[in-house]
């Protein structure tokens, strides 16, 4: 049927088009895991070095057209992969950090140069423990009651670390945990008072606790890393009402004269709170001894007469003065009492009285630096003292009432009037970290009156701060242990040094020193110890590290504390062989041992294992894994048997054989191993195949021994024929007549075997004899006729070790006279070299020998 000339040409442009259509490349799409594709559900860690081949774009093209890559990325984001549009090679180009960027977006596309496709890829960036632990929400300060219960929680500190699963979890723990009255909780970071301790504000007002927060660890750069971070927790003792009030200037005596009017002033009692931090205030009262006659003002303490003098019953008055201090509520709470002795006296007797400068005085005060020097006179105080009464009436003795043993006060027993002066005498307790204000009563009390009339004045002392105390550690010595791959710049540990000295005199300074200091730095003010930057520690060279580190004040007070560092091992050499390519001689029945050296410091990354890998042509060998011992397996016991399994009957074995460490991850090394095996029965056959046997693994040890041979036959044949020359010439016995010379036929090599020399000294003259073989192995008879007489004088020639073929008798003519050798004897034959295995042996030895290609050639 024929075709419409329209249809048949719809036709034909229909199979034109079908003919010219090209179809778009694709990208394999390989599923999880794959490194190669279209980068579906890739991910990559965000430790990856920056260069490295991280993925293989691959695709086809139907009609099998060559097919290009590209990556694109976001104009607004970092383009983070190269790719090579021949090969589909990706690489990393740009640091990865999981914390700032979880998810890359990229366009990745193939081509064919006419067809395009395009497909939009998410990368995952998974986590590394890249990231130290940070403490939030520093500096930690706490002020804690000095009667909190023991086990109480004080304070909560949170570190966070960004990092992911373990590298992510952070645990706390104290730094000296056995020298603080503190105790952590690891996992919440609560710190608490630890069970069976209390605070107490006036033996410690402050507590400095050194918090570490450490990571659970994890990966990075192929290692696994622990980071951590220190903080200081500042406890600040809070004082609670736990102290009785204290009296000040006891005892207490007062006076009351005929002629004082009611109403005046007796006698002042001080007192104050015990608790010195929040001390509460102070009433005082009197109790009911006094009949009425006296009174106390309850807040100064001032204790007045409410009557005439004449009025009163009693010449002494014991009073009982009670303080009590009221609480912050109003309630009261502690309470004291302290006798109070009051006189009544009459004007002809007076009492001491205390002057200033510018009259009657009962207070004087001075500032003074901490810890003056011993016996020094503190000027600033102008005290006298006078009493008005004659006789022994004007007689007292001066005391200084107070914390005892400071000063002393000078003179001790006065007459009417003295200036009075006091004088350090403790120069170690006057110390202002104790006592910021001293007080004392200057007491004056007569001698030789019944009434014994006393007078007081206060000495107030301000002490002033010097810089008297040491910077001192909170321990004597620190220790830590880092991995021996820690980067450079990393921290060590946190050493802490406290100065109870105020102002710039409490500033520490730190600094390191000491033979092992090189590789690491101290942070002058927080006491952190880290390593230089460039600096790469190595367990091998140097496992343990000691050095001193230095607290310093302003003027260069210091101490010291001795600071520990010890690495940890890391799995960072390969066992070594000491020769990649080694060749042994088994004997059948006998190991043969390979060893491998690994120079890691600890076990078990040193520990080796070995193992055959490869065995040609046949394997027939057991290996002790931790010997190192090769043997044949128990069913080889003889070389037939080695003739029966191997296709050429070699006994020469090439073994690749490997040695790993137990690290972890564990490294190997591979070695070449030859191995060459014979048995007793061919070594026991002659000396000399014990010998090549012994030599063949080593040709120079053979070359040395003849070669030693030769020499010790040439050193015994001069010493021989020069003490046959001088005995002779002493002698004078028989003069040379003629001189014998004989030419030396020249060797033929490989025929010649060389004899002992013979001395033969059964007559005046010696005779030399060379005994040689023919090169036949026939004895050929000489002439018995003497040889023609010496001609000439001649000295003897030296010994000739030099072998020679011909049969002709020779004569080697001395001082003493011509000697004749004499009839030769038949030489046995020599004998075969024997069995097949010494000529290997030979031939092996003469071929290495020959590759040594010594300078000198040694023919025998």
């Amino acid at each position: 049927m024929r075709l419409d000339p329209r249809a048949a040409l719809a036709l034909g442009l229909l199979r034109l088009c079908l003919a010219q259509v090209n179809f778009a490349p694709h990208l394999f799409d390989n599923g999880v895991g794959s490194t190669n594709g279209n980068m579906a559900l890739f991910s990559l860690p965000e430790d990856t070095p920056v260069g490295s081949h991280v993925y293989t774009l691959n695709g086809t093209d139907p009609e099998g057209d060559p097919v290009s890559y590209q990556i694109s990325f976001d104009p607004s984001s970092r383009n983070v992969f190269s790719v090579d549009p021949n090969f589909g090679n990706i690489t990393l180009v740009e640091e990865l950090d999981r914390e700032r960027e979880d998810e890359i977006e990229a366009i990745i596309s193939i081509s064919d140069s006419l067809n395009l496709v395009a497909e939009k890829v998410v990368i995952l960036v998974t986590d590394a423990n890249d990231e130290a632990p940070r403490f939030i929400q520093e500096p930690y300060i706490v002020h804690v009651p000095e009667d909190t219960p023991p086990g109480s929680s004080i304070l909560k500190v949170h570190a966070v670390d960004k990092d992911t699963g373990s590298g992510g979890s952070v645990t706390y723990f104290l730094q000296n945990m056995q020298s603080t009255k503190f105790a952590m909780d690891r996992h919440s970071g609560v710190l608490r008072l630890r069970p069976g301790t209390t605070l107490d504000y006036e033996k410690a007002r402050a507590h400095f606790v050194t918090v570490v927060a450490k990571d659970g660890g994890g990966r990075l750069r192929g290692a696994h890393v622990v980071f951590s971070a220190t903080t200081t927790v500042t406890v600040n003792v809070e004082d609670v009402q736990d102290m009785a009030p204290i009296f000040v200037g006891t005892p207490y005596y007062g006076y009351v004269y005929e002629d004082t009017i009611p109403g005046s002033e007796v006698l002042t009692v001080a007192a104050m709170d015990g608790d010195r931090g929040k001390p509460n205030h102070i009433l005082y009262s009197l109790m009911s001894e006094s009949d009425g006659a006296f009174e106390i003002n309850e807040t100064s303490g001032t204790i007045s007469i409410t009557q005439s003098p004449a009025q009163l019953q009693r010449e002494v008055y014991e009073l009982h003065v009670q303080v009590t201090e009221v609480s912050s509520t109003g309630s009261p709470a502690a309470q004291a009492i302290v006798p109070v002795t009051i006189r009544i006296v009459d004007l002809k007797n007076h009492p001491p009285t205390f002057y200033g400068e510018s009259g009657p005085q009962n207070k004087f005060e001075q500032s003074l630096y901490e810890h003056p020097p011993q016996g020094e006179i503190l000027r600033g105080l102008k005290i006298t003292v006078n009493d008005s009464d004659q006789g022994a009436n004007a007689k007292f003795n001066l005391r200084l009432v107070g914390p005892g043993g400071m000063f002393r006060v000078v003179p001790q027993t006065v007459l009417n009037e003295a200036q009075v002066t006091i004088i350090v005498e403790n120069s170690a307790a006057i110390d202002f970290e104790k006592f910021k204000v001293l007080t004392f009563k200057l007491l004056a009390i007569e001698v030789n009156t019944p009434e014994k009339f006393s007078s007081t004045a206060d000495v107030v002392i301000q002490l002033l701060d010097t810089n008297d105390n040491v910077p001192k550690f909170t321990s004597h010595y620190y220790i830590a242990r880092i991995p021996e791959n820690v980067p450079g710049g990393s921290n060590v540990l946190a050493v802490t040094a406290v100065d109870p000295d105020t102002g710039p005199w409490g500033e520490v300074k730190y600094s390191i020193y000491g033979s092992g200091a090189d590789l690491f730095l101290i942070h002058p003010s927080t006491g952190i110890v880290y390593t230089q930057p460039w600096a790469s520690l190595d367990a091998e060279a140097t496992a343990r590290y000691n050095f001193y580190v230095k607290a310093e004040d302003m003027e260069g007070r210091y101490s010291l504390a001795e600071v520990f560092i010890t690495l940890l091992d890391v799995n960072d050499h390969y066992p070594q062989f000491g020769k990649s390519i080694q060749e042994k001689t088994m004997v059948l029945g006998t190991p043969v041992k390979i060893e491998a050296i690994d120079q890691d410091a600890e076990e078990p990354n040193n520990l080796v294992d070995y193992s055959i890998i490869r065995v040609e042509p046949a394997n027939v060998f057991d290996i002790n894994a931790h010997t190192g011992e090769i043997r044949l397996k128990n069913s080889i016991r003889s070389l037939e048997a080695l003739h029966n399994i191997t296709p050429n009957g070699v006994y020469m074995w090439s073994l690749e054989v490997q040695a790993k460490d137990r690290g972890s991850p564990s490294l190997s090394t591979t070695a070449s191993l030859k191995i060459d095996i014979t048995d007793t029965e061919m070594l026991s056959r002659s000396p000399m195949d014990a010998f090549l046997m012994q030599t063949k693994d080593n040709p120079m040890k053979a070359v040395g021994v003849l070669a030693g041979i030769m020499a010790i036959i040439v050193a015994i044949t001069v010493l021989i024929s020069t003490a046959t020359f001088w005995r002779n010439r002493k002698s004078n016995k028989v003069l040379p007549v003629r001189r014998v010379l004989r030419k030396r036929p020249s060797p033929a090599p490989g025929t010649v075997r060389i004899e002992w020399l013979k001395f033969n000294r059964t007559k005046a003259a010696a005779k030399f004899v060379l005994r040689e073989d023919a090169p036949n192995g026939n004895c050929n008879s000489h002439s018995q006729g003497s040889p023609p007489p010496p001609r000439a004088p001649a000295p003897p020639p030296p010994p000739g070790m030099v072998p020679r073929t011909a049969t002709a008798p020779w004569t080697v003519p001395t001082v003493s006279g011509s000697l004749s050798p004499p009839q030769p004897q038949c030489s046995p034959k020599p004998k075969a070299l024997g069995s097949p295995m010494q000529s290997a042996l030979v031939a092996e030895l003469r071929q290495k020998f020959e590759k040594n290609n010594v300078a000198s050639k040694v023919y025998f």
